[in-house]
């Protein structure tokens, strides 16, 4: 063995003792951030679960509104257009346990549209409640 073949297998040895304290590094590594990852993920997921479901159902209080609204119409007509506005978006994917409710004054018809989001994290199931009122229809002279 010459004396450059007795260096490169000093040196080789060297770096070899240098590295192993690192090794499995990248697995504790993995174990502790893949947990944060999958939080992360489920809570975007979440927040947009809960996005849709606040636009659906502000989408279909303002079409209830507008139907209970109408000239000749009645708190049913806007009861009957909202549940049918979240029937078509999606039903229960979108809201479960939908209740909405019409209120009319002499000037105005109130609907409010309340259910739950679906939910990817196990134990809460989010709220959602939207209102909308629009200015009843009327013949004036």
């Amino acid at each position: 063995m010459t004396s450059a073949d007795l260096a490169r297998h000093r040196w080789t040895r060297l770096v070899m003792r240098a590295r192993r304290p690192e090794r499995g590094s990248a697995a504790v590594q993995l174990v502790v951030l893949m947990p944060a990852m999958f939080a992360l993920m489920f809570l975007g997921m979440q927040a947009a679960l809960t996005y849709h479901g606040r636009t659906v159902a502000i989408a279909a209080a303002e079409e209830g509104s507008r139907a209970a609204g109408a000239l000749g119409a009645s708190s049913a007509a806007g009861r009957v257009a909202a549940s049918a506005f979240v029937a078509s978006a999606g039903g229960d994917g979108v809201l479960t346990g939908v209740r909405v409710s019409v209120t009319r004054t002499a000037t105005t018809a109130t609907v409010v549209v309340t259910g739950s989001t679906p939910s990817v994290i196990p134990g809460w199931h989010p709220t959602v409640t939207q209102s909308s009122s629009s200015p009843l229809e009327r013949i004036t002279r």
